[in-house]
């Protein structure tokens, strides 16, 4: 028998077909478009997600030889903050959803905190991205601006369980994606009434959230004959992206952690404690496995901070598929420290573990001998640099494993690799599951739902180490003499980022 995960992301999904020994037989990825119809809106629509779903898994099955009867199970990983409206009769009521980085509801959020203190619900949600993102805002946001809408919605789904409820008519949610609604007890596990109050949100809109890896219901005839699958295939609850690439990657123990080094790039830990420190900031989900915890901060121009230098500094590089390669090798040649200059990626914005929002990218330390060598090596150490700050918040409250495993595009640079151990003062490791650890998660979910597993712990033996780089000790010691200067430079380009914003 045979599972499928669906990765449901930002940009597309990526069905992906596994053994009973989770070893993976192939993959299939359908892209989606996100639609921006104003300012600080982000949209998708939930169509096109089911649309990407079904093509997916017609391709996979075909692709891979693989009878629809052979599938045991299916489940999903959900990118997060998403709400879609539905009526009584399970009709959607908008063609497109707010997706997690859409921060329309900024006065929806100040209101809400004229009657409930910013800290003390950050403290009990963990939701550290800007509040306009989590959903409770975008909902007051839909009530207040289309009351039509809001009045005839019956329940809110989250985006997986938006294709769960599509492939069995079933309506659940779980307590991963749960922890991502605004109004989300992390230490309760429960969903908090006088929040959603607060909100002026009635409770029903929200399903009680259960285990990721319960089976929610079975896979219908309409549902079968859209997407190939059998009617009566069990589908699992699934979890959150986080959740699930969190799983995915370093399974459940605590103290793990891992870098995902994309576009943008997120450094999260698995704690038996959720990681909340009122000032930084971290963003805490509900881990897929009981009682754990991922908490995270990101960067949200991490490898894209890379590709604008690629893009601006390095227009010249004629082989597109070997630029980076070039960039890594003009870098190397490069002291550490990059002969003093210092980059600032924040060419996205400010995350909260930043002094400011309004904080943007900046070198720093430009004389007349710095070279396009230096700048490429500042770009790579900045964004290193940056992501060590958020390993030293993080590493306050509970103690970390010696060793980091990398995923993301990022990896696929030994150089970059060895220079992230020298900052971190880590091993990093690269392993086979790579940019797979939200499939994996969600597999490993399906796995347990049908009873194939007793628990997650075989997720470790998925993982096959493939590049291993340990600290060098004396760039290791250059770098720790560096960070102090970093963190300055960081703290007055917020201060000049605001001081730019309030005289325009």
């Amino acid at each position: 028998m045979k599972l499928i995960a669906y990765d449901l992301g930002t940009g597309g999904v990526k069905a992906s077909l596994y053994d009973q020994e989770l070893k993976t037989l192939a993959k299939v990825f359908i892209e989606y478009e996100t639609e921006y119809p104003g300012p600080n809106m982000h949209e998708q629509r939930p169509e096109a997600w089911w649309q990407g779903v079904v093509q997916s898994t017609a391709q996979l099955l075909e692709q891979s030889g693989t009878a629809p009867e052979e599938v045991a199970c299916v489940s999903l990983s959900g990118h997060s903050l998403v709400s879609v409206p539905i009526d009584g009769k399970g009709r959607v009521l908008q063609d497109r959803v707010p997706i997690w980085s859409d921060t329309r509801a900024q006065e929806e959020a100040a209101d809400f905190f004229t009657r409930v203190d910013e800290t003390q619900w950050y403290m009990t949600t963990g939701n550290g991205f800007p509040a306009p993102c989590y959903s409770i805002f975008k909902l007051m946001w839909l009530k207040k601006h289309e009351p039509d809408v809001f009045s005839r919605t019956f329940r809110v789904l989250g985006s997986k369980d938006y294709i769960n409820f599509r492939l069995t008519g079933e309506i659940a949610t779980d307590w991963s994606y749960a922890s991502g609604t605004g109004a989300y007890d992390l230490r309760r596990h429960c969903m908090r009434e006088d929040l959603l109050e607060a909100a002026g949100l009635p409770r029903s809109l929200f399903t009680e959230p259960g285990a990721p890896h319960q089976i929610v219901g079975r896979v219908t005839a309409e549902a079968a004959a859209e997407t190939g699958l059998c009617a009566g295939t069990a589908v699992a609850c699934g979890g959150v992206d986080n959740a699930c690439m969190a799983l995915g990657a370093v399974g459940p123990t605590a103290g793990r952690v891992y870098l995902s080094l994309g576009s943008s790039s997120w450094l999260p830990i698995n704690s038996q404690q959720p990681v909340l420190d009122p000032v930084t900031r971290p963003y805490v989900f509900a881990h897929i496995q009981e009682e754990l915890y991922t908490s995270a901060f990101s960067i949200f121009a991490g490898g894209s901070s890379l590709r604008w230098a690629r893009e601006t500094l390095c227009r010249d590089i004629t082989d597109e598929g070997r630029a980076y390669q070039i960039m890594d090798g003009w870098a190397e040649r490069v002291p550490v420290g990059s002969n003093g200059i210092f980059f600032n990626p924040s060419l996205a914005g400010g995350t909260s573990q930043d002094k400011s929002i309004h904080i943007r990218g900046a070198f720093m330390g430009l004389h007349l001998g710095t070279t396009r060598e230096d700048m490429v090596r500042a770009t790579m150490e900045g964004i290193a640099l940056n992501l060590r700050l958020s390993l030293e918040t993080l590493a306050r409250s509970t103690k970390l494993s010696e060793q980091l495993l990398m995923c993301g595009g990022g990896s696929k640079s030994p150089f970059w690799m060895q220079m992230f151990a020298d900052v971190f003062r880590m091993t990093i490791n690269k392993s086979n599951i790579d940019q797979d650890a939200a499939s994996i998660g969600a597999a490993a979910i399906s796995a347990r739902a049908l009873g194939w597993w007793k628990d997650y712990s075989g997720v470790d033996a998925l993982h096959h180490i493939q590049r291993s780089c340990r600290p060098d000790p004396e760039r290791a010691a250059q770098y720790e003499k560096l960070l102090p200067v970093f963190r300055r430079i960081c703290d007055m380009a917020a201060d000049l980022g605001d001081f730019m914003y309030e005289s325009r």
